[in-house]
Parts: C-alpha cells; structure tokens; sequence
C-alpha cells in the first residue's frame, strides 16, 4: 500500500466498497454468504486504511458502520407525508367490519389484501438520494422526527449505497431478534444496568443513543415495509412496492400473503398465531392493507389513521403454574433481584421455571406467596414475569414475603439508596461479584491488565490465588506457573502488564473500582477535581455534587462505596504495593481561557468531543456539561440543540469553532 499512488488508491478503495457491500447484501438479505467474517473484517480494514490514508471517506462507504463521535442532540425532521399509526383490533367481528367499510366506501370488492407482519419494534424513514442513504429519521410524532442517520447508519443490513439514482423514501421498523435482545440484558445485568423490558424498548431506546459508536455495538436490525406514495407510481400495489424494495437490496419480511377476501386473510391471522414463538423476532400482530395503491386516497384518513389499512394484534399468552419458592439473585454490582422458581409450564413454545419478580415493591403490590398459583406471561413475548396471583384471597395462604436483611451469598447487610426501589450488597469481596468486579478492573478502559481475560480470572479464582482485584497485585510466578496453560513466557507478560498498571492515571483507577454509576466520564470528573484517591475517599456527597456531572444519586453511590470498611482495606493492600494512582496532567499551553466554564455542543468540524475538552483544559478552562448563568461560553457546532437555545435565553456568548481557535491563539 505505501507504493501506491492516489489514483490505484481510488480504484481499489472502489473494488473494496463493492465487495463489502455484496458481501452485507449476500449476508443479510440473501442469507447466502461467499466470504468468512475473518475475510470481511480483513476487506474493512484495508479500506479504513486506504480512506484514511489518501483522505477518500465517502458516506456511503461500509467504514461508516461504526459511527462517529457522540452528536449532542438530534435536529427535528418534518415528514414529507405524515407517519400515521394504524387503529388495531383484535377479533374476527372487528375485522369484518374494516372490510365491510373498505366495500360500503368503494361500492365494489375488486381489491385485494396485503398481509404482514406487525414488528415489535421502532418505526423510522429512509431517505436515498443519487443512489447513497441521506437521512433516517425516527417516527416522533408521525409529523415531525429526529433526524438519527448516524445512528441509522450502524445499522448492518440497510444499505448504504443502492443502484437506483432516483430518491427513494422508505419506511420500515427497526428490531433487535429474541436471542440478541437476550443476550443484550444479561450484559446489562452483568453491568448492574437495568435490563430492558422487551426488544422495541431497546430498540427504540438505542436508537436515541447519542454515541453512534455505542449504537453501532447494539444488535438491531430492520425491515423494509414501504415506499412512500408520493415519490412513486400510484398504481403500484403494495406487492409491487415490497419487490422493488427488495431489488434494491432492502431487507424485506419474507412473511407476507396476497389475499382476495377478508375470510382468507382470517385464515393467515391463525397460520401466523401458531408459528409466532417459532420465528427470531419478535411480532405483536398482522398488518391488512389494501393491496392496490390507486384506491388509497378514495379511501383517505381519519383524523389519527388511515382507513386502507389496520391492525391486527395477537393476544399475549399467559399459563398459571405454581410459585415453589422465591430465591435470590446478586448482580455484578449488588442488586439483589428476588427470582420466582416455579413449577415449569410450556409458555409461547418454550418451557418456563423461572421468572422475575424485580423487587420487594413488586412482590408486595401483587401479594406473591411461596405455594400460591401464578399467572406467568411473557413480556414482550420474551421475558417470564408473574402477572397475578389466582385466587389470593385463599385461608391457607403462606406469610407474606420479606426480603432478608443480609446478603444471601455473603452476609453482608443490604442497604437501599435513597430513592431507590432496589436493595444491594456493597460488599465487593461477594462471591457473585467477584468475578464480574476483577474482570471490569482489569479491563482496557480501566487498568488495562493485558492477558488477563475471564478464563484466566475464572482460573485464578478456582485455585484460591485471588478473591478480590487487590489480589492481583500480590500474585508470583511460583503461584501462576503450576497452573494449566501458563508457561514462563505468559506467567512473565502478565506479572509485567500488572505492575505496569500501577502507573495507570487516577481517573481509570476510580473507574477500575466498579463503584456504581460512576463510568468513564464520572470517573474522569472526579479525578479532575480531588486529584487522589484519598481525597476521594474523604470527600462526603455535599462536597461531590458541587461538580457539575455529579447528581446526588452518583455523590450517594460513591460515598457508600468508601464508607466500607472492606472497599477501604482493598484500597490500602493495593496502596502498600506501590499503586497510588494520582490526577493526570493536562499540558498547559496557555492560561487565556482561565477560570472560563465552557459547554461543549452539536459537531464540529475539526474536533471531536474530547479533543476540544482537551484544548480547553490545556488553556485552562474547564468544560462543564450543563448550562446555567455561571457558564462562560458555549463551543457550538453543527445541530447544536437545546443547550444552545438555553444559553441565548441567558445571554450567554456563543462562540463558534473558528472564534475559539482565535480566542486560544490557534488562528
């Protein structure tokens, strides 16, 4: 590559973007895969390489699949016909009476039916203009939405490039499949993160991510469900306009019938009700349009829906069994989660034993006993929860439950924060947590232990060499060496990688702690302002929430943490090691920005969020992520959203990025 020349450079980038793009195709849509992921990967990479190198980034380049920096806000988008919503029903009787309107309205039955799945999911548009995708756009209020492209783009099977040079509006739902939605909540239970209700949540949720990047490592997915109207011929039928879809190598439902009357589309409705629970995404129902475009507007709207086209919708299915027992279950970070075991019941094609109960709050508010017969019905279709209990006003019920006031793994007390419905184990030497808490320290974002993955973890923890992440820094070759898999090549590499971790800056080490709420920018925050752990440590929650990004459920979290007695001694085992982490140093290139309180906003162009950070600070200022009458400035940038208006309402200067580089001396 370094003797090629910028027109070879242009050529094969081309050949590289077409190969990556009939590779997204051939996997996504055709399921019909000719490359491995390793060659795909490889292919990505060369091109990332190339654009970077000869400056040849197009927006419609597979490179773009894994976002950009975080946007700020979303600018609103005004659709060019409103996304309406559709009026549902839910019986036979219901249905006849939309086609016996459909008929009385056209006075004539020569239509037909297009029928297709309802997705459990985030409807958004599509905007391609000369063949590259220009815009998508949350549904918002059927009349305005956000504009989310970046975010859109992450998105694996939407094309970023189409042969057809004409605009094309789209239509379609954004969804995340059963297995990928589950295993997206175990890694948020993993994190003490809540878990997701069900796929449209974390879909729609996603969706609305303001890191791009972060989006980009979300499994969702779309469908491809319609043309807008007015950009197409009206004769097209519904059918027509799904075939052109897919010609453009638009993911498009493979489940989808033509039907000549309302008594065969009853028919589709209960082929589809059996097979729901058989099929990777989630389906809340069954979409009935007319088929032929052209009677569309005879048929027109009412004030909230069209009249062409309705809902269908499945009812949720529920089974009663019996509640055996309630456990408990310890989360990375400590929030006990009471778990009912039951006695296993078939539920939408998969057998259940056991289900959430969420928290003490809940129990209570649905009187749940030990013994008692439970309805069990599955949230969003995916996750067991128990709805009611069947006959709760029963003599011989058991005690009401009470959740215990020590830790059932490690008898530590539980605590409730303020606010909080949740009860939690602050004890970081809890065998549930140990694991998860010595992977997360040893991580690349905090101490960045290299060699040490969960097996490793998993191993060392077996043998009894450590039980919490001070351990770690007390390990000897004579230790590690016995153990299966560790030769003195690996044995060395990671005793080095562990002493140079002692050098790691304070704010990764505050981050490494896993104390709750507190992530990387948290971290950096209080870093920036008590400069060592002990001062931290001190520190009581009025004193944190002076700083601007720390609210008094983060103040809490942190002075809990240190309040232990055993979070305390980790910290002083690690202390007599030699890692006593301090605040790392800015350069300061200039004191012209001094005492100045600077809010960051929108894109700009030359500067992502944290270089322009970085600049500040080096002149120094200090950027603050809220603005209020002690801000100085606003850095603003493209779609710079609410905080801008904030800060013209309080007379605050706005600078842009070209008055900033004066102000710095840049210019």
């Amino acid at each position: 590559m370094s003797d090629m020349n910028r027109s070879s450079a242009e050529k094969k980038a081309a050949e590289l973007r077409d190969l990556l793009n009939r590779a997204n195709r051939a996997y996504y849509i055709d399921n019909e895969p000719f490359i491995s992921d390793r060659q795909f990967d490889e292919a990505l990479k060369e091109l990332q390489e190339l654009e970077n190198r000869y400056g040849l980034e197009t927006d419609g380049s597979p490179t773009q699949r894994v976002g950009g920096e975080p946007t700020g806000s979303f600018p609103n988008v005004v659709h060019p016909i409103p996304m309406l919503s559709l009026d549902n029903t839910y019986n036979e009787e219901e249905l006849n009476d939309f086609d016996r309107r459909i008929r009385d309205i056209l006075g004539h039955s020569d239509f037909s039916y297009a029928v297709e799945l309802k997705f459990d999911g985030a409807s958004i548009r599509l905007r391609y203009e000369d063949g590259e995708l220009t815009l998508g756009a949350t549904r918002g209020d059927g009349e305005t939405g956000d504009d989310i492209t970046a975010n859109i783009k992450t998105i694996r099977n939407i094309p970023l490039a189409i042969e057809s040079k004409e605009i094309l509006e789209i239509r379609g739902e954004a969804y995340m499949e059963k297995d990928a939605f589950i295993r997206l909540n175990e890694n948020r239970e993993q994190q003490d993160l809540p878990a997701f209700a069900n796929p449209r949540n974390s879909t729609a949720g996603s969706l609305k991510m303001q890191d791009p990047r972060e989006v980009s490592r979300r499994p969702i997915k779309f469908f491809a469900f319609d043309l807008i109207p007015e950009n197409f011929d009206s004769e097209l039928t519904h059918e027509e306009k799904l075939n052109r879809l897919k010609e453009q190598g638009l993911p498009v439902c493979d489940e989808f019938e033509v039907c000549e009357n309302i008594d065969r589309v009853v028919e589709i409705i209960n082929k589809w009700d059996k097979i729901r629970h058989t099929l990777p995404y989630e389906t809340d129902g069954v979409v009935i349009k007319v088929n032929e475009s052209r009677f569309h507007e005879e048929l027109g709207y009412t004030s909230k829906f069209p009249r062409w086209a309705i809902a269908y919708k499945f009812q949720a299915e529920q089974a009663a069994t019996i509640l055996d027992s309630i456990t408990l279950q310890v989360g990375r970070l400590g929030k006990i989660t009471p778990v009912a075991e039951l006695k296993p019941v078939l539920l939408a094609g998969t057998t259940v034993k056991r289900a959430s109960l969420h928290n003490e709050d809940e129990i209570t508010r649905k009187d749940i006993r030990v013994g008692d017969a439970v309805i069990v019905e599955k949230a969003g279709e995916i996750i067991p929860q128990v709805i009611s209990v069947v006959d709760p006003d029963r003599s011989d019920r058991s005690e009401p439950f009470k959740m215990p006031s020590n830790c059932p793994a490690c008898n530590q007390t539980l605590i409730k924060f303020q606010d909080e419905i949740d009860w939690r184990c602050v004890n970081t030497e809890c065998p549930p947590q140990v694991r998860e808490r010595i992977s997360h320290f040893a991580s690349r974002d905090a101490m960045d232990i290299d060699g040490l993955g969960e097996a490793i973890v998993d191993q060392l923890i077996q043998e009894n060499l450590i039980s919490t992440y001070a351990d770690l820094y007390t390990l000897s070759a004579e230790e590690l060496l016995p153990l299966e898999r560790m030769g003195e090549k690996s044995v060395q590499n990671l005793l080095e990688s562990i002493e140079q971790s002692k050098n790691q800056p304070l704010h990764r080490f505050i981050y490494a702690l896993g104390i709750r709420f507190v992530g990387k920018t948290v971290a950096r925050d209080l870093a920036e302002h008590f400069q060592s752990i002990d001062q931290l440590a001190s520190a009581d929650a009025e004193t944190m929430v002076q700083i601007d990004s720390i609210g008094p459920k983060i103040a809490e979290s942190v002075q809990a943490f240190f309040e232990s007695k055993k979070n305390r001694v980790l910290i002083e085992k690690m202390a007599e090691t030699g890692l006593s982490p301090e605040k790392e140093e800015t350069e300061q290139l200039s004191q012209k920005l001094s005492g100045k309180k600077i809010v960051l906003t929108g894109t700009l162009p030359d500067y992502s969020r944290n270089d322009a950070k970085a600049l500040i600070e080096a002149h120094g200022g200090a950027v603050t992520s809220s603005v209020s009458k002690n801000t100085d400035y606003i850095l603003a940038g493209d779609s710079p959203g609410s905080k801008l208006d904030k800060a013209q309402k309080l007379g605050i200067p706005i600078l842009s990025q070209e008055e900033f580089d004066t102000l710095i001396g840049i210019k």
